[in-house]
């Protein structure tokens, strides 16, 4: 019985390369930035990045077991009788249909977390740019024929504040903090001056850099007492606080959340943790 060898090794180099490709590209479009603002989601996320990973991990060992079954084929060629190759071959195809399977269904599980991510990803941005509408310091609901008209940020703000938020976006996190440090050097009186500083903050979060995250929403609650990102500044305070292990504050800086701002979504997502936190 003659066998040619050399085809199923063709088809497992393509089917391996096929296989990494596949299972790196969308494993690269879910290392998207973190957005801020919602301490929970941001940790299902970094969960489902994990995830993630440990598919890709999976993935990189099935398509290495493909390279070394084609090493095998080039030593069973040359060194074993006609008929012991052609068993082993079969048993070899028997291996890469069973592989085949375990590629599909993980590459499946790739896309699904992907989609998820990118869902969890613009639910968070839409929320966030919600805050981001200036609104007047202060302000309480009022009849629309008595409201007064919320400023606006001229051209040059709104282009400078947009840069240092496309470094966060990217994750970026220490050059978006020079941006929005310098966004509030050049434009102190801003009515985007109360998000530039929460986003501060925030960044300050995700680089762990917890005790100065807590300083800069401080100096937030500070100096723009009336702005709608107080209670996100709060709740990023608690994050903190529970993330150095000072847990009693936490509590309290939770506490104080609810009780100020009760209907707020930062102080719904204060009652969720403080059902959990023990």
């Amino acid at each position: 019985m003659k066998v040619n060898p050399s085809a199923p090794s063709g088809f497992l180099r393509r089917f391996a390369w096929i296989t990494v490709v596949a299972c790196l590209n969308p494993a690269t479009q879910v290392s998207a930035q973190l957005f801020g603002g919602d301490d929970v989601a941001r940790k299902q996320i970094a969960e489902q990045a994990r995830g993630l990973d440990a598919l890709k991990q999976q993935n990189d060992a099935l398509a290495a077991r493909l390279a070394r079954i084609e090493e095998s084929l080039k030593t069973l060629s040359a060194s074993n009788p006609a008929l012991e190759l052609a068993q082993q071959l079969e048993r070899l195809r028997q291996e890469i249909s069973q592989l085949r399977g375990q590629v599909e269904v993980l590459n499946n599980e790739v896309q699904s977390a992907s989609k998820r991510q990118r869902d969890m990803y613009l639910d968070l941005d839409a929320r966030m740019k919600r805050l981001e509408q200036p609104a007047a310091a202060g302000a309480t609901s009022a009849a629309p024929s008595s409201a007064a008209a919320a400023p606006q940020p001229s051209d040059a703000e709104a282009r400078a504040y947009e840069a240092a938020q496309g470094q966060r976006r990217i994750g970026n996190y220490q050059g978006a903090i020079a941006g929005f440090q310098n966004f509030l050097a050049q434009h102190p009186k801003s009515p985007l001056a109360h998000r530039a500083q929460y986003w501060i903050g925030d960044c300050q979060y995700n680089l762990r850099d917890f005790k100065s995250a807590i300083v800069s929403q401080q100096k937030l609650i500070a100096n723009y007492s009336g702005s709608a990102s107080v209670p996100d500044a709060l709740l990023n305070i608690a994050s903190s606080q529970q993330e150095l292990g000072d847990t009693a504050s936490a509590r309290k800086t939770m506490d104080g959340l609810v009780t100020r701002y009760p209907a707020s979504e930062a102080a719904e997502k204060a009652r969720r943790r403080l059902a959990t936190l023990k």
